[in-house]
């Protein structure tokens, strides 16, 4: 007995030595809510996997974020204000403005409300960030525990405040910051070539598609100008030394965890800071329930369609859920719906609806023929992971901007919501279904997407444990953020060279003037 207790010791004493050390970091998240959260989380679980400890601040009155987990510890901030219903009837309108038409006047007040929506959510959220700087236990709480750098989701800013006042480091998981997508923020964005979000334009325009891409970037400039920024200056102004404002923060910050690739992006201008992490959430499908996984084999050769809407939207307009489902009910395939309350009165027997479904694994499974999709971007990035051509209705956000990135690449085809009745989404589902090229190209840019030399996920977390390790990473950021717009198009020294061309130019034609009204007195004088 005391012989093989001396040889698991000794051998658990090998276990451990060759066990690599795991220097476990110390981060302060703070997350968005809603599906932006879902991408956190995914990180989060990531790196509490690798030994990391997690404080996540969140709103008492958060959609998703739980005050309790067993990856974090929380920090709950006591809201009243939550936008949740303004929301709501924001996208119920935007859906009704779609169905019936949307003039100009429609689209200046959908505009509006967007806005006014986005405003109002900023200004809950710095009333937040001020409770949090004022409260005096819980700064110093967050001051004692020497955290390594905080993480957020610069689509609200009081992170990025934050973390400037603690004076920590910075990851940004982001593809929004306050004003629109980040790449404007931080790298140049020439209009000529590069789509505004909204826009609904791809990177090859014409002038009047230049002119409409200007416009809507002047959107996103009054948005930051006097709709968000206003929200923070007041609070930079008081508790910030020096000052400061929303976008110098962004671009001081160390690393961002760019939720986008190339595969699914247009080209364009990028930083060394930027590290693009597209489809980091996906990962190889796992098996199905016993019952979904009965229901998806009895398909049989023809298969399965799945939609689904994504986290924010239950239902569409009874009308359209009731042309969708009477083609479903024609179809050969088996249909798994996600859909919440009332079943449209045309649902045929091959279509299951569910709450809730496994969305990666019925994508990874190889019944699935057709995924019909709102477009967000996390379902696209699956889409694109497991090679599943895509049925398109965009709804609101960035929806449309997605989808046309994959329709521009042949991979998926977009039905407007406003266009939607059962000939045109009979039509667009079985062109999808039966073109060959849809899964074609889908496919190719699957193999794209996974032939990389490390993992999307892992290069997120080498590059979170590289500014802890570092203590930052500002050889990766540029000044060019802090010089003077003119110095920046290098204007002032196209004026001195063209200052210094010119007074020569001038100078030398001066003389011949001279010369020559000298010569013509002197001839004038000898006539004389």
């Amino acid at each position: 007995m005391p012989r093989l207790c001396g040889i698991f010791v000794f051998l658990s004493i090998c276990l451990v030595s060759f066990t690599p050390p795991c220097d476990g970091g110390n981060i302060l998240v703070f997350p968005v809510d809603g599906s932006h959260w879902i991408n956190m989380k995914i990180l989060l679980e990531e790196l509490h996997a690798r030994g990391h400890d997690i404080t996540v601040m969140r709103a008492s009155t958060s959609w998703y974020i739980p005050e309790k987990s067993p990856l974090y510890t929380s920090i709950t901030l006591e809201m009243d204000s939550e936008i949740e219903n303004f929301f709501d009837v924001y996208l119920q309108e935007h859906m009704r403005a779609q169905r019936e038409g949307a003039s100009a006047l429609t689209f200046f007040k959908l505009t509006k409300d967007f806005l006014s929506m986005i405003a109002e959510a900023h200004s809950i959220w710095s009333d937040a960030l001020v409770q949090i700087l004022d409260d005096k236990n819980l700064v110093k709480s967050l001051m004692d525990s020497q955290y390594d750098l905080v993480l957020t989701d610069p689509a609200i800013a009081p992170g990025v405040v934050l973390a400037k006042y603690l004076k920590l480091p910075i990851v940004l998981n982001v593809r929004w910051i306050t004003s629109g997508e980040g790449h404007f923020a931080i790298a140049p964005s020439p209009l000529s070539y590069i789509p505004v979000p909204g826009s609904g334009l791809t990177d090859k325009m014409n002038f009047l598609q230049r002119v409409k891409n200007m416009l809507f970037y002047s959107i996103i400039l009054f948005q930051q100008k006097f709709l968000v920024g206003p929200s923070y200056d007041t609070i930079c102004d008081k508790y910030i030394e020096g000052g400061c404002n929303i976008i110098s923060l962004l671009q001081e910050a160390d690393i961002w965890l760019f939720r986008s690739d190339f595969v699914f992006e247009f080209p364009r201008p990028t930083m060394p800071n930027v590290i693009y992490i597209g489809g980091f959430q996906c990962k190889p499908a796992q098996p199905l329930p016993a019952d979904l996984e009965e229901f998806v084999q009895s398909a049989g050769e023809h298969g399965v369609i799945i939609m689904t809407l994504g986290t924010l939207v239950n239902a569409l307009p009874r009308e359209v859920a009731d042309e969708i489902a009477s083609v479903f009910a024609k179809m050969p395939q088996k249909v798994i719906w996600r859909h919440k309350g009332e079943h449209p009165s045309t649902l045929g027997n091959n279509t299951l609806i569910v709450e809730w479904m496994p969305q990666k694994d019925l994508l990874g499974h190889p019944q699935t023929r057709v995924f019909v999709a709102h477009g967000g971007t996390n379902g696209v990035q699956e889409a694109i992971y497991h090679g599943v051509p895509v049925l398109g209705i965009p709804l609101f956000f960035d929806q449309y901007d997605n989808l046309l990135r994959l329709q521009e690449r042949g991979a998926g085809k977009i039905i407007e919501l406003g266009n939607v009745n059962g000939h045109s989404f009979e039509q667009g589902l079985k062109e999808v279904l039966h073109q060959d090229r849809y899964r074609q190209n889908m496919q190719r840019l699957s193999r794209l997407h996974r032939d990389q030399p490390m993992a999307p996920m892992d290069q997120a977390i080498f590059w979170v444990e590289y500014v802890m390790r570092h203590k930052g990473a500002p050889h990766l950021r540029t000044d060019a953020y802090n010089m003077p717009w003119y110095s920046y198009y290098c204007l002032d020294v196209l004026l001195l060279l063209l200052t210094a061309v010119t007074i020569p130019l001038l100078s030398t034609l001066a003389v011949f003037r001279f010369l020559c009204c000298r010569s013509r007195r002197k001839n004038k004088s000898k006539q004389h």
